[in-house]
């Protein structure tokens, strides 16, 4: 488990609020200060995560000593070149859920603003995870590939469930997951991370392969969401 000091990036704030290089007026300007600094107020950042041998076989990664499959041919092109591969989950902790709910009922502009906030700084946690998990890996000459989460490509969503009782989640870091797999708290990732000889090239997530593909806005604006 860990936890660390959050840096939002205040251009990623307005990337996910879909603004293109728009002249922001003072208020808004504002607005969106005070949004972070309340995501500084309300986060508690925490994460979790194993490593697992992996074994293989036709079209499912069967991790070794669990009883967690991940079936699906991206999953497996995903973890093509490795031997072992992460599971981590992140979180920002329920404050953050609750304020945005919160806003909903009384100023919508700010719900929106701070879920972008939140939405940065849990990129953020995810991306410093990964950071000290790849250090673990130095020593044997290894380095992390991109995350993927259930829910991407044909890793199926309902595998949350299990991925949470693996990781002890709820116990370690409190996050679990509605009966439709959305995880809760809200602002929460779950993601598998595979582990490849350091000079290996890490292959970029293609996005025709996501599941938001036909609706992602930033694909529409010609760009990456960054996952």
């Amino acid at each position: 488990m860990g936890g660390f000091f959050i840096n939002i990036n205040r251009n990623e704030v307005l990337r996910y609020l879909g603004y293109k290089k728009q002249v922001l007026d003072e208020n808004m300007e504002k607005l969106i200060d005070e949004c972070i600094n309340e995501i500084y107020s309300l986060a508690k950042s925490r994460y979790v995560y194993k490593f697992f041998d992996i074994q293989r076989e036709e079209k499912k990664i069967l991790l070794k000593n669990s009883s967690m499959v991940l079936e699906g041919k991206d999953i497996v092109r995903h973890l093509q070149y490795s031997d072992i591969c992460v599971l981590m989950a992140v979180s920002l902790g329920s404050a953050v859920d609750m304020k945005i709910r919160y806003y909903e009922k009384i100023d919508m502009t700010k719900a929106l603003i701070l879920d972008a906030c939140a939405s940065t700084a849990i990129e953020e946690v995810c991306d410093r995870a990964c950071v000290d998990i790849g250090e673990k890996l130095k020593n044997e000459n290894k380095k992390l590939t991109t995350r993927f989460s259930p829910g991407y490509g044909d890793l199926p969503i309902n595998i949350q469930k299990k991925f949470l009782e693996v990781l002890e989640a709820f116990k370690v870091i409190g996050v679990s997951t509605s009966s439709n797999s959305i995880l809760i708290p809200r602002k929460s990732v779950t993601a598998v991370v595979g582990a490849v000889d350091k000079n290996r090239k890490i292959e970029k997530q293609n996005c025709i392969n996501c599941n938001k593909y036909l609706s992602c806005e930033f694909r529409k604006g010609s760009v990456n969401c960054g996952n």
